[in-house]
């Protein structure tokens, strides 16, 4: 491959192993290994991250490796975010990969290729590997565009991501110059499930920074590119996940990776393809018919009203 390459690390020794053995296979010129540090009274995490760190930094071809290691735990959001910093400080575009999003071989050629077509196309603020409807819809052409940014296995170019910010100060000013009222072309139900996790993580009640990456690639009006067949596979879902720490949904195990074929069969045009964000939007975030009727009526005063009244009702007589 030609890109270079971002490896977000931990405290997982397992899954580490295997994405580094994708990474491997690949060959990257440059690895970039960015590890969070381990949390004060957990047993035996400090040796778990040094694991980690040594796994990660065993490369065996001719490859530029740069490190950057915490001696004390940062968490999600500034851990993630403050690698990625510095990835893009250093590069100009490349490759992103945590420590349990386990790519196949195409996955990084896919990369490099969409690296290179839209270099200086303000129009695509991302690739991603990672496609969750695939059991669902699957284009002719190898890849298609979405408002949706998945950041299980990514690429993009520092002109993008330049604008990142964790904090998301610019994000009461776009909402209230309705911004999001304009981006979700009036589905109501979006709109809502949007605001209500940009709010969330403005007010800092979610230690992530996805999220913010999300409202820096719309603010921009920046689409993504996602692959007609998933390119990656999640490992992190288990008891010992941040995010993750529930069963695999099943839109996730129907999501099997599989390889692309090259040369790729590119779009004839940089546009949205609106199907399959109504398929990602109800399959994979709930927002579907249901909550857009449900929230319909929730608008209606008098309807609301009776629902309230009935709500409270129901309560009082079943206590």
């Amino acid at each position: 491959m030609k890109s270079a390459v971002l490896f977000l690390v931990f405290n997982r020794p397992e899954t580490t192993q295997q994405v580094f053995e994708a990474i491997r296979s690949a060959k990257p010129p440059k690895l970039y290994v960015a590890a969070d540090g381990p949390r004060e009274n957990r047993q035996d995490e400090a040796e778990r991250c040094a694991e980690v760190r040594r796994i990660a930094t065993d490369v065996d071809w001719p490859c530029e490796v740069n490190t950057l290691f915490s001696d004390h735990n940062l968490g999600c959001k500034m851990g993630v975010s403050g690698g990625i910093n510095w990835f893009f400080n250093n590069e100009e575009e490349g490759v992103i990969l945590e420590d349990d999003v386990l790519p196949v071989p195409s996955f990084f050629r896919y990369c490099d290729d969409l690296l290179e077509r839209y270099r200086d196309d303000g129009r695509v603020a991302m690739i991603s590997g990672c496609n969750l409807i695939s059991s669902r819809y699957t284009p002719s052409e190898s890849y298609f565009f979405s408002r949706i940014n998945h950041i299980w296995g990514w690429a993009s170019w520092r002109r993008v991501w330049q604008h990142y910010d964790v904090a998301m100060n610019a994000w009461p000013t776009w909402r209230d110059q309705n911004g999001l009222v304009h981006f979700s072309e009036g589905n109501s139900p979006f709109e809502s499930y949007w605001r209500n996790k940009f709010n969330a993580v403005h007010r800092g009640q979610i230690d992530t920074w996805d999220y913010q990456w999300t409202f820096t690639c719309w603010r921009l009006g920046g689409l993504t590119a996602l692959p007609a067949h998933n390119q990656i596979r999640n490992l992190g879902f288990g008891t010992d996940a941040t995010h993750t720490a529930t069963v695999t949904p099943d839109y996730v195990v129907k999501s099997i990776s599989q390889s692309l074929g090259f040369p790729l069969d590119h779009p004839s045009e940089v546009c949205r393809d609106k199907a399959a964000d109504a398929l990602i939007d109800g399959k994979v975030f709930g927002i579907n018919r249901l909550e857009m009727i449900r929230h319909w009526i929730r608008t209606i005063p008098i309807i609301g009203g009776l629902l309230s009244k009935t709500r409270a009702l129901v309560k009082y007589e079943t206590n």
